[in-house]
């Protein structure tokens, strides 16, 4: 039971650690927040994938992957209808 509980403290502690997508920079990662930001915060279909992909220079599978990092991180929210809202930076909701 004692070689058990370091394992399972392990799992836990690296499973706590989300990891950026492979071959994603920081600066990446800020040019996608101010690119989601620049289209109003939402990004769900064609009209908003374009400008991400043309600001940020990444891929449209790496801005999806981006997406879902920082979905674990939550500093993007799903939608109900599809897509994810960035709530972090410019984009973070306003306490009234």
């Amino acid at each position: 039971m004692k070689k058990l509980v370091p394992a399972l403290a392990v799992l836990a502690l690296t499973s706590a650690c989300v990891m950026p997508p492979k071959d994603v920079t920081d600066e990446d990662l800020l040019a996608y927040d101010a690119a989601v930001a620049s289209i109003g915060c939402d990004l769900v279909g064609e009209s908003d994938y374009l400008p991400v992909e043309l600001q940020t220079g990444l891929t449209r599978e790496k801005i999806v992957e981006v997406g879902q990092y920082k979905l674990q991180t939550e500093e993007v929210v799903a939608l109900e209808g599809g897509g994810v809202r960035l709530v972090t930076g410019a984009c973070a909701p306003q306490e009234a």
